[in-house]
């Protein structure tokens, strides 16, 4: 996420730098030390999309400050 944003690993941390998913559960993550998105808890596609054959969560990266 760092990379593609063109940011340095600092200012993750220093623009506020989040992911937010819908729902309760916040099912990614920013890796603190490398920026990369990483899954903060356990996906269970039969649970979530049991009716759907095509599954997908969403999630927004919000960034503080001027791009």
């Amino acid at each position: 996420v760092a990379k593609d944003l063109g940011l340095q690993l600092p200012a993750l941390s220093d623009r506020g730098v989040r992911i937010v998913s819908e729902g309760r559960t916040q099912y990614f993550a920013l890796h603190g030390k490398t920026g990369h998105l990483v899954t903060a808890e356990r996906i269970d596609r039969e649970q979530l999309c049991e009716r759907v054959q095509q599954c997908v969560l969403r999630c927004e990266l919000i960034v503080e400050g001027e791009m």
